[in-house]
């Protein structure tokens, strides 16, 4: 381990050296900066010598004071020369990603701000340049803890970072996280300074082999003007770079089955369905079984010494998979092998001591294959083959050119181009096209079925086209220019998506059938959608009836999103250090023909200002304060729906028989197709489908805190997060309520002159419509919030931050923090956790009155307390152990229902009301899910006869096998009066304990 040392800088010095550096703490950066203070000497110079061959020597100014910013991370060796000869000279100085490490030659010493490493007995000093807030984890520390191998993984390190609840899943598979009460969409993905973020649903983004990665930076607040897209949080990973030394390793890792214990079964919760499959036995998880093995690689070094380097990793991950699924799947029991390929590769050319080109590559992907069987639920074992499962093919590629140039010792420029495609392929195995998908068989009539339900050979459900992919480019550059106390930054952030063959269609026939029952026959289904009760028909008087199902959806789409900003750090005083900025934010969406039905082309103003004080004049205690407004933009997939000709109807039937293939027989019709949202299949007129002026989602953010030193070896803070939804986007649906209100204005607009499924609106405040007359002219109408019937919206965090560190001192280090907050509101965002609703504007939330009623309360991203611990330990020089704890306390449960105390359906949505038992049921009033408490351990062997370079691992997670439900199924009953079975029943819970053994070797 190579050792740092630390002393605390003065004032005068931290001032002068922070008056002249370009970078400070910039978000999403790939860089680092040097600075610091040298004896007056005329001719003075400074220079920097990094492992990875770049060369800048830089002028000491007459105060004694010099500035390198903007430099690749790595090691560097800072000399002080005199006369053009060294005189003094500082080794093995490593750069931490936006931070801002200071080296000066009145004492032998150098200071990483805001770094983890530090010698023993040595007080570690704080970053007093940063206003933002953030964690960082290095490679070293990869290494070290027990994490799963994902950048999601690592986030969840940083304090108010949480698994979101509704199981929401990125383009490979990881499990997304919630920033600060946020969706777990509104969150933005970089590596190496592209953009990664899926594109579509804003699910995730590429990111990089585990050991690939030198560091990941996790923003949950306060970053710059540079960048935004993003209201939640920021997940930023920097990845490796050759040197001039060669360096090259390999691993592999188990995780077995055998190992692993058994998943909870889950259980019916309140009775029986009408044709139960194994008594109440719902989904027997602990058959689940799942043997993983990964390998990985990498090599990197010069090609051209000084001049021109490559580093490159792979890492192949297989998992084979046993489920079995729920007693309604109509697949029963999958066998699956997942392919998880990865590689990364980078090349850096220093084209001159003041040019450096870097290209990277990186690739993501996950695929998957398997076989599909009959299972006995009864006695638990396998039954006969049915056929093969969907072959799928997710993530992707991308491709990156950074250029930097120092012009000037005072002026940089870096420009920055990549390409990403990603896909989305799902081919179905064993499929017929004959045959027809049937659903909810355990609703079955039991006089019809012998009294056990009839399940269809039919396993697939949904088709996808094979051309199914997303592209997005991304072109950035950047102008950085130092005068005096001031550093100036601008620049542009431009990005394009395409959506290509995006969406589904219902398979087989084209339609499918859902089986149900309702203990009220006198009761109509939906008045709101004008189905009556099933007694009204043959066969419907003892509640039992089937609906048909049609749904398509698929379109290419695309969008263009512009941004430009300009920024200045200023160093006020010694001691005080104000950073403003200004972001202007455009965002352009385009239906399916490619007419733009989104234009936010106006200013979009984002101010960011924030303020560092250093309280003692020697970077020990620092109070800091940050405000900012953050706008996001529209993921891709509301042109597929609102903006889109998609269909979605539903048509409700009683019968008399069901067939041997699961389907129903000896139908009468109860209503003719129907849609909740008019979805019918038609494409909006674009000048129609949004409210005038549609204002983009934004949110004003306001941080305030302190980190502070005490003693030689420890630091503390608290830090107290404000954030205010202002502005929305979402889908409303009530067809009638603005049509009623054009008509009564004396417009003559009817559904056919405006066939519109939804509008893309602004909730929770008065709205205006582009309508269109029987004749073809254009009319606006205006609705009140009130008129749309709704509160205002509402989604607000805030949050209380506490922690304690001790940076690692050669034997151990260790970080707690707490959190106590609230997210609370009428919204989540652009998803619904609860529902597991998986898109923006695909969810419930604001598509009519009604659903809003009673929504007002604690969101499904409020975790009122979270308690984190990790750390490691250098027992000896061969063993190191490591923990990692975490303490959630549980969401807030759902339970939905008809409205109101009479229990009807006014606008279609069957029991997805804010309504449980005829009683009024806000968030929260139920109470909460259990806490989520898990524990890692991990331990490492280096054995003495491997030379430090051989390493065996050992790690156990969720040591204590708690298997606490995350989300849960929320709705209380089938039809109105009529309880249902599944109501409480846990549908994601925590993985169960398992164990994972490696062997590596680096050299």
């Amino acid at each position: 381990m190579t050792k740092k040392y630390i002393v605390r800088t003065t004032a005068l010095s931290a001032a002068l050296g922070l008056a002249l550096f370009g970078t400070v703490s910039f978000a999403q950066s790939t860089t680092g900066s040097l600075f610091g203070q040298a004896p007056i000497v005329s001719g003075e110079t400074v220079l920097i010598e990094g492992s990875t061959g770049i060369s800048r020597e830089v002028s000491v100014d007459a105060k004694g004071r010099y500035s390198a910013g903007q430099l690749p991370l790595g090691t560097y060796t800072v000399s002080l020369r005199q006369g053009g000869a060294t005189v003094d000279t500082r080794k093995n100085i490593s750069l931490v990603v936006g931070a801002n490490t200071e080296v000066s030659f009145a004492q032998s010493d150098a200071t990483t701000l805001s770094a983890v490493s530090v010698s023993a007995a040595v007080t570690p000093l704080i970053d007093v340049t940063s206003v933002d807030s953030r964690t960082v984890i290095t490679a070293d520390q990869l290494t070290k803890m027990p994490l799963a191998r994902n950048a999601e993984a690592i986030a969840l390190l940083a304090p108010g970072v949480v698994t979101n609840g509704g199981n929401f899943t990125g383009p490979t598979g990881q499990q997304l996280t919630s920033f600060g009460g946020s969706s777990a969409s509104e969150n933005a993905y970089y590596l190496n300074g592209f953009n990664t973020t899926d594109p579509l649903r804003g699910f995730g983004g590429i990111t990089l082999p585990y050991g690939a990665i030198d560091q990941q930076e996790i923003y949950t607040g306060g970053y710059s003007a540079q960048y935004g897209r993003s209201d939640g949080g920021v997940i930023n990973q920097v990845g490796k770079r050759g040197t001039n030394d060669w360096h090259f390793g390999a691993q592999v890792l188990w995780q077995p089955a055998w190992a692993a214990a058994d998943a909870k079964n889950t259980y019916y919760t309140q009775g029986l369905p009408a044709s139960p499959v194994a008594g109440n036995l719902y989904d027997p998880n602990s058959k689940n079984k799942t043997w993983v093995t990964t390998v990985d690689a990498y090599v990197g070094g010069p090609i051209i010494k000084d001049k021109l380097f490559f580093f490159a990793a792979v890492e192949a991950q297989r998992s084979n998979a046993t489920t079995v699924n729920s007693v309604e799947n109509t697949s029963p029991e999958t066998r699956y092998t997942y392919e998880q390929p990865k590689w990364y590769g980078k090349l850096d050319w220093n084209i001159t001591d003041s040019n450096i080109l870097e290209v990277t590559g990186a690739s993501n992907k996950r695929s998957a294959n398997g076989s599909i069987y009959d299972y006995d639920y009864v006695n638990r074992t396998r039954g006969a083959y049915i056929g093969a499962t969907d072959s799928t093919k997710t993530g992707g590629d991308l491709y990156t050119a950074k250029f930097t140039s120092y012009i000037t010792d005072d002026l940089t420029l870096t420009a920055l181009y990549g390409k990403m495609k990603t896909r989305n392929y799902d081919s179905p195995g064993s499929y017929n096209q004959d045959l027809t998908y049937v659903n909810g068989t355990s609703s079955e009539n039991p006089a019809l079925n012998g009294g056990s339900a009839i399940t269809s050979p039919q396993t697939v459900q949904t088709l996808y086209s094979p051309d199914r992919a997303n592209h997005t480019n991304n072109l950035r550059i950047d102008l950085t220019y130092k005068i005096g106390d001031h550093t100036i930054s601008a620049g542009i952030d431009n990005q394009n998506a395409r959506a290509l063959a995006q969406g589904s269609q219902t398979s087989g026939p084209g339609y499918y059938w859902t089986y149900g029952q309702t203990d009220t026959p006198d009761v109509p289904l939906s008045s709101g959608l004008g189905v009556g009760a099933t007694s009204a028909y043959p066969n419907g008087a003892d509640g039992y009836y089937v609906v048909k199902h049609v749904a398509n959806s698929l379109a290419s789409v695309r969008s263009a999103q512009r941004a430009q900003y300009i920024e200045d750090s200023w160093q006020v005083s010694d001691r005080w250090l104000v950073k403003i900025g200004l972001r202007n934010d455009q965002f352009t969406d385009y239906n399916a023909n490619g007419q733009a039905y989104i234009t936010q082309t106006k200013p979009q103003l984002a101010p960011r200002l924030g303020a560092s004080w250093d309280v003692n004049g020697d970077s020990s205690f620092k109070i800091y304060a940050n405000a900012g407004r953050y706008y996001l933009g529209l993921p891709l997939n509301p042109a597929l729906n609102a903006a889109g000709a998609y269909v979605s109807t539903s048509q409700y039937y009683t019968y008399s028989g069901v067939a041997a293939d699961g389907t129903p027989t000896g139908l009468s019709q109860m209503s003719v197709p129907v849609s909740a949202n008019n979805a019918f299949g038609i494409l909006p007129d674009p000048k129609t489908v949004t409210a005038r002026n549609l204002k983009s989602e934004n949110q004003d953010e306001f941080l305030l805190g302190f980190t502070k030193t005490a003693g030689d070896s420890w630091t503390y803070g608290a830090k107290v997060t404000r954030r205010i939804l202002r502005d929305a986007i979402d889908d409303y649906c009530d067809l009638d309520t603005v049509l009623g209100k054009a008509q009564s204005l004396g417009y003559d607009v009817t559904s056919d002159s405006n066939p519109v499924s939804c509008w893309l609106f602004n909730p929770g405040t008065a709205n205006t419509f582009n309508l269109v007359d029987s004749a073809g002219n254009y009319h606006n109408v205006s609705l009140s919030n009130k008129e749309l019937g709704f509160d205002a919206l509402k989604r607000k965090y805030y949050g209380l931050e506490t922690f304690l560190e001790h940076p690692f001192d050669g034997t151990w280090y260790a970080k707690v923090d707490y959190v106590f907050s609230r997210s609370y509101g009428n919204t989540e965002g652009q998803l619904r956790s609860d529902l597991q609703q998986t898109a923006a504007s695909t969810s419930e939330d604001w598509d009519n009155g009604a659903i809003m009623d009673n929504t007002n309360g604690p969101q499904s991203n409020d975790h009122k307390h979270q308690f984190k611990l990790f750390g490691y330990y250098q027992l000896t020089p061969e063993w190191i152990v490591s923990a990692n704890l975490s303490l959630v306390s549980g969401a807030p449960k759902t339970c939905l229902g008809y409205y109101g105390p009479d229990q009807t359906d006014p606008v279609g949505y069957a029991p997805s009301y804010h309504w449980c038992d005829g009683q009024p049921s806000p968030p929260g009033s139920h109470g909460r899910l259990p806490w989520v408490r898990q524990l890692d351990l991990g331990a490492t062997w280096r054995p003495t006869f491997g030379a430090g370079k051989l390493a065996f691992t050992a790690n156990i997670y969720n040591v204590n096998n708690g298997q606490t439900e995350t989300n849960i199924y929320p709705y209380s009953v089938t039809a109105p009066y009529t309880a249902d079975p599944k109501y409480g029943l846990a549908l994601v819970r925590q993985q169960p304990r398992y164990v994972q053994f490696g062997v590596s070797y680096d050299y």
